[in-house]
């Protein structure tokens, strides 16, 4: 049994297979035993009535007529029976179809200038098919991509306690703005004042070692006093020198070098504003946990998601042009410092990374832009909507108008995209009229158990 979408497409455009290839009537047919899962390049969505949208016969009401012919009608709810939501909730709202061209793994994209004919002009109006033409406009030869602006790693402190202990004073909040080594919080803690004990009596053990070395060197000069007393006087100063050294680095890692009892105070290593803080009075405290974030934000990093399509044409010291949201009228420069090795699985687009001056602090962690990367000089090319671009397995076609009932399917290479515009590399000539409106039809067609043939006539 044919897939319902494709029924329901032939119903309505009248289509038919002919001219079949002999060498590819082995081909396997497409199954229609497991519901559609892919979208389709924004065709292949649900829309607001929980129904895919490209058969829906409350967005397209010409449609209701085609599936109550076909007598898969619920008069009730105004849905085809086969799909209804309400009836059929567990069917999603989907025809018992894989029509995306990308699951299934025996179907294949159709070939370049594979032709679609309807049966009569009144069919093409009714199937809701339109067109726009095909426009060669100039490019300022750069690729256009999303960006987020991120704080600068670089300039970025996260902080944690020294060592264990209980927050008791607070000296900044956040949004406060703080210059390297002023102060954040006070921290009470108990190995602090352990170690501050330690070192006082190591301090004290360096000076006994160092008035009993003085007094055995004098010693021996009077013959009184043998080189092996001498000898191990400076191995006890060595080691309590050692020992002091030790506590003290440790302390002035700490930040608590001076002042007595248990107490520190954490500083601020950098220079910035407070964008952070889980720290309270009376917390206690363990190293694990971060207390303050501290950001210098006069320069920041504007992260750009580069597709997976523009790879070839971008690269590191390349100038960008960052247009950003929120802050009309401005306009921001900087190159690419770093293009990430990896794709990433869920987007298909490789992390990009541009420097950016930020002194006036207008520039804000995640707000978002567009991104124009510099890749050659302006050239002339043709441009269509994105609505006119459909993608089957690897492929992207684009249906071409031959005649009031007669469209041509092409393979095309895709270039930038500027807005909701794609500049076509190659596989459309300016002037021709190119499908928007109902392309992902023409698609369904072209890839059902026909896959092969030449050309859909009409019956």
């Amino acid at each position: 049994m044919r897939p319902l979408l494709v029924t329901v497409l032939a119903l309505l455009l009248g289509i038919a297979g002919c001219g079949r290839d002999p060498s590819a009537s082995s081909a396997p047919p497409a199954s229609s035993a497991q519901p559609t899962s892919a979208k389709a390049d924004g065709e292949g969505k649900l829309c607001a009535h929980g129904v895919l949208e490209v058969v829906c016969p409350k967005c397209h009401p010409k449609l209701a007529a085609v599936f109550q012919a076909k007598g898969d009608w619920c008069a009730e709810h105004g849905f085809p029976e086969s799909f209804c939501p309400i009836c059929h909730p567990t069917r999603g709202g989907r025809p018992a179809a894989d029509v995306s061209g990308k699951s299934a793994p025996e179907a294949d994209a159709p070939a370049d200038g594979t032709k679609v004919r309807f049966k009569t002009k009144e069919t093409t109006r009714l199937a809701g098919i339109r067109t726009v033409k095909a426009e060669e406009r100039n490019n300022a030869g750069g690729v256009v991509v999303m960006a987020r602006i991120a704080y600068d790693a670089t300039r970025l402190a996260h902080l944690n306690a020294r060592a264990a202990g209980v927050v008791r004073a607070m000296k900044v909040d956040i949004g406060s703005q703080v210059k390297k080594k002023d102060p954040l919080a006070v921290i009470e803690s108990a190995e602090v004042g352990a170690d501050r004990s330690k070192l006082e009596a190591a301090r004290v053990r360096v000076g006994i070692a160092q008035k009993n070395l003085d007094r055995l060197t004098m010693l021996q000069k009077s013959g009184f006093s043998s080189e092996k007393d001498v000898l191990a006087a400076e191995q006890e100063l060595a080691a309590a020198r050692a020992e002091r050294a030790g506590l003290a680095t440790a302390l002035s890692i700490i930040g608590a070098g001076g002042g007595a009892g248990g107490s520190y105070t954490l500083t601020s290593p950098i220079d910035g504003v407070v964008t952070q803080r889980s720290a309270t009075v009376g917390k206690l405290v363990g190293l694990e946990e971060m207390l303050f974030e501290v950001v210098d934000t006069s320069a920041m990093w504007a992260e750009l998601d580069v597709p997976e399509a523009e790879l070839a044409a971008v690269a590191a010291g390349q100038s960008v042009t960052l247009d950003v949201d929120g802050l009309a009228g401005r306009t921001f420069r900087g190159k690419i410092t770093y293009l990430s090795p990896q794709i990433d699985l869920a987007t298909r687009t490789v992390r990009a990374r541009v420097p950016l001056e930020n002194a006036d602090g207008a520039l804000r962690g995640n707000m978002f832009g567009r991104a124009r990367v510099d890749v050659g000089a302006e050239r002339a090319s043709v441009t269509l909507p994105d609505a006119a671009v459909q993608r089957a397995k690897d492929v992207h076609l684009v249906f071409v108008k031959l005649a009031e009932d007669e469209y041509e399917a092409r393979r095309v290479e895709l270039g930038i995209r500027v807005g909701n515009l794609v500049e076509i590399r190659k596989g459309v000539r300016p002037g021709e009229d190119v499908v928007t409106t109902g392309s992902f039809l023409l698609k369904t067609e072209t890839l059902k158990e026909s896959i092969g043939a030449g050309c859909c006539d009409a019956d």
